[in-house]
C-alpha cells in the first residue's frame, strides 16, 4: 500500500511538473498583414503614414529594419513563411497561384506548417483571417481531431463594388468603384474609395449590367450593409481582430498560439472615411521618385503589371492627382490595419497573458507606391521585398531598439521554435529541416548579435516561364536578389545584374553593376546568392 502511495504521489508530481512547464512556456500572438510596405511610422517609408499602434509596439519591442520577404507575392511568401522552406527548395514561386497550392507541392506537403507544429507540441492554436494565400487548406490545420485548434473567419478582400450581375461575382471579375477611372479600374481589385462613398451602378443592357447600389462581400455572395460608419456591418479585418480579442479573453490551461491575418492594405483599397480623413488629398506627398528610373534596370524587371497600373493612374488625371488619390487610399488602409492591430494589442494588455506572450507583427511582402514606376508588389527592388517586422518579448528585453542585420520571413518559424522550446521535428517523412535561422541573437543584442545564418536576405520573383500544375518550377528560371546591410544585388534569369549601395542610394536610383569600382562587392554578393540557391560552382 505504501508503495502504491509513493507511485501515486510520483504521478501527481510528474503531472504538476508538466502542467507547470506548459504554463511557463510563452504564448505567441502572431499578426501578419497583406501588402504592408514600410509606410509605418519610424521605418523611413511614406512620411505621412499614421500607425500609432505599431509605433507603440516598436517602442516596447525590437524592430528589424532590414527584414525581407522570401518571395514578394502572396502565395509563395506565405507558403515559405508558414512551412519554413525557401521557394527555391520547393519550386513554388507563385505561378498560377490559384491552381498551384502549397499542400499539393511535392516538397511542402511533407512540411509541417507552423500552426500544426505548435499544436503537436502542446499549444492550443487559434487562427483567423488570411493566413495561406486564399487560405488554401488552412482550416484543416486548425480543425484537428484532438480539439486543440480553432479557426475563425477566413480571408475576404471586400467589400467590393458590384454591378448587379451574379456572374461577375462568381467569376470574381468584380467591378471597381464607379469613381475610379476605367483605365485603372479594370477589375475590382484596382478599386479605391472610402466605404462611405457607396457605389451605384445603373442598369446597362449593352454591358450586361443589372444595376446595383451598395457593397458586397464575395465570400458567401452577400451584401455588406452600410448606412453610416457607426451603423454598418463589421469589415472582414474587424472580424479577424474580434476573433483574436475573444481568444485572449478566454481562460487557457495550455500555452496558446494566435495567428491573425489582416488583409488590409491589400486591394481593393476600401476603408472607413475616418481613415481617409487623416490624409487630406491636397496634402499628400509623393514618395521619392526619379524620372526615367528604369533606364538602367534590367529589361526583364521593368515591364511588369505594376508599371501598367502606374501609367494608367497618370493618364487618367491631370498632373499627379491620380497618384495622390491612390496613395491616400493606401495610407487610409494602412491606418485601418493599424487600428485593428491596436485593438488586439489592447486586449492582450488587459488580459492575464500580457507578461508571458511573444508578439510578432509583420507583412507578407512590401508594395511599391510609384517608385520604379510601379504600383504593385512582385519585383526584386527594396519597396517590394522589404517588410516591417517587430518582435516584442515578454521580458521587455532591448525594448525600443533596432536591428539592421538582414533578416527574412523565412527566419520566423525557427525563431519561435527556439523561443518556445519546441522540438525540431518540423517535417513529415520525406520532408526537410527549416531553411531559416533563429533571430534570438538579435533579440538579445540587436546591434551586434552573432548568428550562424547568412549575411544577406534572399528574395525571388517569377520570371514568367510557364510550369505545369503542381510541378516545381526551375530555380534558374526565376529572378533573385540578396540584400546585405548596405547593398542590394539582383541576378535575373537572363543573367542581367543590378547593384545598389544603400549607404548612398537608399532609393536604388543608380545601378552600379557595370561599374568596375564595385566588381569585388558584386562578386561577393553574387556568390552569396548562388550559394544560398544551391547554384555555386
Amino acid at each position: 500500500m505504501k508503495r502504491l502511495s509513493i507511485i501515486f504521489v510520483s504521478i501527481i508530481l510528474i503531472q504538476c511538473t508538466v502542467v507547470a512547464q506548459g504554463q511557463s512556456r510563452p504564448n505567441v500572438l502572431f499578426i501578419v498583414c497583406d501588402d504592408l510596405n514600410d509606410s509605418v511610422e519610424g521605418m523611413g517609408g511614406h512620411p505621412q503614414a499614421k500607425t500609432p499602434n505599431l509605433s507603440k509596439l516598436a517602442a516596447e519591442g525590437i524592430r528589424f529594419t532590414n527584414a525581407h520577404s522570401a518571395a514578394p507575392v502572396c502565395g509563395p511568401s506565405r507558403a515559405s513563411l508558414w512551412t519554413g522552406v525557401y521557394p527555391h527548395h520547393s519550386g513554388l514561386y507563385g505561378h498560377s497561384q490559384g491552381q498551384n497550392k502549397w499542400h499539393n507541392n511535392p516538397t511542402l506537403k511533407h512540411a509541417k506548417p507552423f500552426f500544426e507544429h505548435f499544436a503537436d507540441n502542446g499549444y492550443r492554436i487559434y487562427g483567423a483571417g488570411k493566413l495561406f494565400h486564399e487560405n488554401h487548406n488552412t482550416e484543416p490545420l486548425f480543425n484537428r481531431s484532438d480539439g486543440l485548434g480553432t479557426f475563425g473567419n477566413g480571408s475576404e478582400y471586400g467589400p467590393f463594388a458590384y454591378s448587379g450581375n451574379d456572374s461577375m461575382v462568381m467569376s470574381k471579375a468584380k467591378r471597381a468603384h464607379p469613381d475610379v477611372p476605367e483605365q485603372f479600374g479594370i477589375t475590382g481589385f484596382n478599386s479605391f474609395a472610402s466605404i462611405d462613398n457607396v457605389p451605384e451602378f445603373l442598369p446597362d443592357e449593352k454591358k450586361g449590367i443589372d444595376g446595383y447600389k451598395g457593397w458586397v462581400l464575395i465570400k458567401g455572395r452577400k451584401p455588406f450593409r452600410y448606412n453610416t460608419e457607426q451603423d454598418r456591418d463589421p469589415l472582414p479585418d474587424e472580424l479577424t481582430a474580434d476573433f483574436g480579442i475573444k481568444a485572449l479573453q478566454q481562460d487557457h490551461d495550455e500555452p496558446f498560439l494566435i495567428t491573425l491575418g489582416i488583409v488590409r492594405p491589400h486591394a481593393p483599397w476600401h476603408a472607413p472615411q475616418s481613415h481617409f480623413d487623416k490624409f487630406p488629398l491636397d496634402e499628400i506627398k509623393k514618395p521619392p521618385y526619379l524620372e526615367n528610373d528604369l533606364d538602367d534596370c534590367a529589361d526583364g524587371l521593368a515591364q511588369r503589371y505594376g508599371k501598367f497600373r502606374f501609367e494608367a493612374l497618370k493618364n487618367s488625371y491631370e498632373g499627379d492627382e491620380g497618384w495622390r488619390r491612390w496613395m491616400q487610399a493606401y495610407l487610409a488602409c494602412v491606418s485601418f490595419a493599424d487600428a485593428q492591430i491596436g485593438r488586439v494589442l489592447d486586449a492582450l494588455e488587459q488580459s492575464k497573458y500580457a507578461e508571458n506572450t511573444i508578439v510578432v507583427v509583420t507583412s507578407d511582402h512590401g508594395f511599391h507606391m510609384g517608385e520604379k514606376d510601379q504600383i504593385f508588389k512582385m519585383t526584386v527592388w527594396e519597396e517590394s521585398t522589404r517588410v516591417p517586422l517587430i518582435i516584442r518579448m515578454p521580458d521587455g528585453r532591448n525594448k525600443g531598439k533596432e536591428s539592421n542585420h538582414p533578416a527574412g520571413l523565412i527566419d520566423l518559424y525557427p525563431t519561435l521554435v527556439d523561443l518556445c522550446g519546441l522540438n525540431e521535428d518540423t517535417y513529415r517523412e520525406g520532408g526537410k529541416l527549416l531553411d531559416g535561422h533563429s533571430l534570438r541573437p538579435f533579440l538579445n543584442d540587436p546591434e551586434n548579435g552573432s548568428w550562424n545564418g547568412p549575411e544577406v536576405a534572399l528574395s525571388v520573383i517569377v520570371a514568367g516561364i510557364p510550369v505545369e500544375k503542381d510541378v516545381p518550377a526551375k530555380v534558374e528560371d526565376q529572378h533573385f536578389t540578396v540584400r546585405s546591410r548596405d547593398w542590394r544585388y539582383i541576378l535575373t534569369r537572363a543573367g542581367d545584374e543590378e547593384l545598389y549601395d544603400h549607404r548612398t542610394d537608399p532609393n536604388e536610383w543608380r545601378n552600379l553593376a557595370g561599374n568596375p569600382e564595385f566588381s569585388d562587392v558584386k562578386a561577393t554578393l553574387k556568390q552569396s546568392l548562388l550559394s544560398l540557391t544551391g547554384r555555386a560552382k
